[in-house]
């Protein structure tokens, strides 16, 4: 479904991304793994057609979209939810939600995927007329995801999704997650926890300064040493 080859990409004179090349198949959960400054943001925001490689390739389909504009990107089924949630704190829950299809013109589609979202999450049905920012992490977290989900992706890019949050919402989010992908969403994860991302990812590639230094299915590499004793606290 998704293809990454030898993508590279620099900040300046900085080489943030080194020939990096992975797959994500249709209807898996992919998790990246890696300290922070390994490159895992980048590879997301490169993939979504925030930040443009210098070379390389990425495939959605089987279609080029390195040189692609973002908004077209999400248009061809890529929704990111960046690190640190991103939501509009001044619009309310039901406007954030509605900018998530603002690209769409399937009126009746977008309220069937509306009621979609507040029956996955709950509280923002509740508070769908409340500003965004008055939320708590947790909740901004969900409202963050269900406006990717209004742009009906066929595959979602989350980036630390667990970030600040305690650990029964982390267990939570993480539960979320899964369900998502179970009804037919496939998703590319970005997490530091890495305990909690290889729990629930089929496959897994770790990142160092830039470069992959390792992948496999996600539960053998979870039971590595190496990875114990770098990322696992093992």
């Amino acid at each position: 479904m998704l293809e990454i080859k030898n993508i590279n990409v620099y900040y300046g004179v900085i080489h943030a991304l080194k020939n990096i090349s992975l797959k994500v198949q249709e209807g898996e959960i992919v998790t990246l793994i890696g300290a922070n400054g390994a490159g895992k943001t980048s590879t997301l925001r490169t993939i979504s057609g925030l930040v443009k490689p210098s070379d390389g390739s990425i495939l959605l389909d089987g279609k080029e979209i390195s040189g692609i504009n973002a908004q077209e990107i999400v248009k061809m089924g890529i929704s990111h939810v960046p690190e640190g949630r991103r939501i509009f704190p001044d619009m309310t829950v039901l406007e954030n939600l509605e900018l998530g299809a603002f690209l769409r013109r399937d009126k009746a589609e977008i309220k069937k995927d509306m009621e979609k979202v507040y029956e996955r999450f709950p509280v923002l049905g509740r508070r769908r007329k409340q500003l965004a920012g008055t939320l708590s992490g947790g909740e901004q977290q969900m409202l963050a995801m269900g406006r990717a989900l209004m742009s009906r992706p066929k595959i979602m890019l989350l980036d630390e999704p667990s970030m600040g949050l305690a650990p029964l919402l982390v267990k939570e989010i993480f539960e979320i997650i899964q369900d998502i992908n179970s009804q037919g969403t496939t998703i590319l994860l970005v997490e530091q926890n890495a305990n909690m991302a290889l729990s629930i990812a089929h496959r897994a590639y770790v990142l160092e300064t830039g470069s992959i230094v390792l992948e496999g299915p996600a539960k053998e590499l979870a039971q590595s040493e190496d990875i114990k004793k770098a990322y696992l606290g093992g």
